[in-house]
């Protein structure tokens, strides 16, 4: 098990990143090594929306990768509260940052990646179905959600892979906000909604920080941004002098 570093996490706080590096290797450019972040810090805090902004290619992704556990970081401390200890991330086991998955960090993004031919209301009940909700009642709060989110019950019972990328999204919001997590991260969760449906969005989210959950989040909707975010990070501050580099 990672070493428990509660010591260092601010008291309230869900998330806590400490001057974090990360470089890319171009493997096919003889190796070249290309810095995409340095000195990377903020906190989330719980019940509150912190989002990342800067323009494209400043390394929001990458930020949100890193805390996921699908990139490393080169240096520096991720630190989760995690079931009652502090994970930190950057140094953490496989099957520790699959833990944190599965209890602790939720995640959001544009795109959906569902096992193929499993219909949709089982695709967004999966969450309570693992933590032993029985099915009647997971299957009950994930057709309320979908509806939420205008997805008619003519399509609950028929695979996402043949919605529409609007549609496909809305599926994988009404998976995220299913069950509460302390941690939920939005990669552009809006980004193919119309105005009602983004109104919606902006409703779960609201009412998922009221529950205490803290989210880290990037959006490319203003409005949906001003309706949420509590603080924000310029990750482009992070950003070292580079050139041709997108992240």
């Amino acid at each position: 098990m990672t070493e428990n570093r509660s010591h260092d996490m601010p008291r309230g706080a869900v998330l806590s990143v400490v001057d974090v590096a990360k470089t890319f290797t171009l493997h096919l450019q003889e190796s070249q090594r290309l810095p995409v972040l340095s000195g990377l810090t903020f906190d989330v805090p719980r019940g509150a929306c912190v989002v990342l902004g800067g323009e494209s290619g400043a390394g929001k992704s990458t930020v949100m990768k890193m805390i996921y556990g699908s990139y490393g970081a080169d240096s520096g401390r991720i630190l989760l509260s995690h079931q009652g200890t502090v994970m930190d991330l950057a140094v953490a086991l496989p099957r520790e940052v699959l833990a944190a998955r599965r209890e602790t960090v939720g995640y959001v993004s544009q795109f959906l990646r569902a096992v193929p031919r499993v219909p949709a209301i089982d695709v967004v009940a999966e969450p309570l179905l693992e933590r032993g909700v029985d099915r009647t009642t997971a299957l009950d709060r994930a057709g309320a959600l979908l509806a939420r989110l205008s997805i008619p019950e003519r399509l609950w019972k028929l695979p996402p892979a043949t919605f529409s990328g609007g549609e496909q999204q809305r599926v994988n919001v009404a998976r995220g906000f299913i069950i509460d997590r302390p941690l939920l991260l939005l990669d552009e969760p809006t980004a193919s909604l119309d105005a009602r449906n983004r109104a919606v969005v902006i409703e779960l989210i609201q009412e998922s920080l009221g529950r205490g959950s803290g989210m880290l989040a990037i959006f490319h909707d203003a409005d949906v941004r001003e309706a949420v975010a509590d603080a924000m990070v310029d990750v482009q501050s992070f950003t070292p002098a580079r050139e041709g580099v997108t992240a």
